[in-house]
């Protein structure tokens, strides 16, 4: 008897569908161009990549030793990754729930019942006392799944939980990449305070030669003027990158997790950030879809999918059994000897005949997210191709801009030494020295910005590539 019970509910698990009334998924068609964009602003003919950029480790992207240790402190402590890998746990077990609906609940239960019955209750029997004792081993409300409800919400959570893994990617990208913004952000600045600091002092110098010429009768009291101007805008510059550098170092603490050691900080940028000097992207059909904001929003799109099949199932009968085997006595002695085993079997079905419109909205419902969760993946397919467009437009003429600075900033400061000599000799006014000062400076500055450009777009195009997610 006890196989026979066994058997049934082993009968009602195999009587479970194995399909699911789900729409056949079929991924949407990219709705980019098949080539990256081409044009004055895009270098052509890139060298191919010995591997993908999305396969290239951050450890051996980054070479800075630096910044390497600066990006596994954030990996380690950073609250959003955190975030990212605890919502990862809590779908994961969402989905574990989901997919224990495909079977019985069996629960083992012991029950006793001591009733005592006045004489009334039997006629002009006396009073008694009635005593029942049982222990049984059964399933209850388990729903057998003939037109695949349970399964199409159970593969609408495994699709959640696999999204969340592409989360958790993305936000890892994005911390490597803020860590590496923000650190070269930070050398920069600290650059330009150090130019600001040592233009500061020259100006220094050159007031002091300026106040002696106009105490000797030389220089004019406007020259003097002109060259106290020039020393407070270097103290300006002082303060206001002094401001720049402290709150680069409170972002960067943000952003890591955790305060950052002052051995780990920059002092000024490094050309050697990284040992590519150049970034292949490849294909766009095969960058684009390894993307994991991309490969999240197709895993929602699925799920999305899945939620149909649910949707459907509800217009059909739904079956539900509900079953015990156990034994069963008067007395508590008695509840294993022959005679006690007890079973019971009740199976229920539900057919939907008036439910006002609910399903068919449910349905409506679900194919909308449906056509919503389209939407969105095409939308983080373009928002993709974008970045990666702007990223290589950028790169295409970040080099001819550094190079051109450099030379501006070089005949600039020649300038600035012929100018400064002919106001020795009173060949010209100190408004020329002021003016080749003012150049000299602000071409330094401008070479600064060409130089962090260059480097963060290096950075960028490893982001928007995929790179940093291993």
């Amino acid at each position: 008897m006890i196989r026979r019970g066994i058997s049934i509910i082993a009968v009602a698990v195999g009587l479970t569908g194995c399909a699911t009334m789900a729409p056949e998924y079929e991924q949407p068609p990219a709705p980019v161009p098949a080539a990256w964009p081409s044009g004055p602003a895009y270098k052509e003919g890139a060298a191919k990549a010995e591997k993908p950029v999305a396969d290239i480790p951050w450890q051996e992207f980054f070479v800075d030793e630096k910044l390497r240790k600066l990006i596994a402190l954030a990996l380690e402590n950073n609250r959003d990754l955190r975030v990212a890998v605890l919502n990862i746990g809590r779908a994961r077990a969402q989905y574990q729930i989901r997919r224990s609906d495909l079977f019985p609940k069996v629960d083992a239960t012991a029950a006793g019942n001591i009733q005592r019955l006045s004489s009334g209750s039997f006629g002009s029997n006396p009073a008694v006392t009635v005593e029942q004792y049982n222990v049984s081993l059964g399933a209850s409300s388990y729903e057998l799944d003939l037109f695949g409800r349970v399964r199409s919400l159970k593969d609408q959570a495994l699709e959640q939980f696999l999204a969340t893994g592409q989360a958790r990617r993305s936000v890892q990208i994005s911390l490597v990449s803020e860590v590496a913004v923000g650190y070269l952000t930070l050398a920069a600045d600290r650059e330009r305070l150090q130019l600001a600091r040592e233009t500061l002092a020259n100006q220094q110098e050159s007031y002091k030669l300026t106040k002696s010429r106009f105490e000797a009768g030389v220089s004019s009291a406007l020259d003097l003027h002109q060259a106290q101007t020039s020393v407070d805008a270097a103290r300006v510059d002082i303060a206001r990158y002094t401001t720049l550098v402290a709150q680069d170092e409170n972002a960067l603490s943000l952003v890591v997790g955790s305060p950052v050691p002052a051995e780990l900080l920059p002092a000024a940028l490094s050309e050697a950030l990284t040992a590519l000097k150049d970034v292949a992207p490849g294909l766009p059909s095969d960058v684009l879809l390894r993307r994991p904001d991309i490969l999240q929003a197709e895993n929602l799109l699925k799920g999305a999918n899945a939620n149909i099949g649910a949707a459907r199932a509800a217009f059909f009968p739904r079956i539900t059994l509900t079953g015990s085997i156990g034994t069963g006595s008067g007395e508590l002695s008695g509840l294993f000897k022959p005679g006690s085993f007890i079973w019971s079997f009740a199976p229920r079905i539900t057919l939907p005949i008036f439910t006002a419109g609910a399903n068919q909205a449910n349905l409506k419902v679900a194919e909308v997210d449906r056509d919503i969760a389209v939407a969105q993946y095409e939308k983080a397919i373009q928002t993709a191709f974008r970045e990666v467009a702007d990223a290589l437009a950028q790169r295409g003429t970040i080099d001819e801009q550094v190079a051109a600075q450099q030379s501006l900033t070089d005949a600039t400061a020649e300038s600035h030494k012929l100018s400064q000599a002919r106001y020795e000799k009173g060949v010209d006014s100190y408004l020329q020295v002021l003016d080749s000062q003012r150049s000299l400076y602000g071409a330094q500055q401008n070479l600064i910005t060409a130089r962090l450009s260059r480097l963060a777009n290096l950075v960028t195009l490893y982001r928007v590539l995929g790179g940093g997610g291993g």
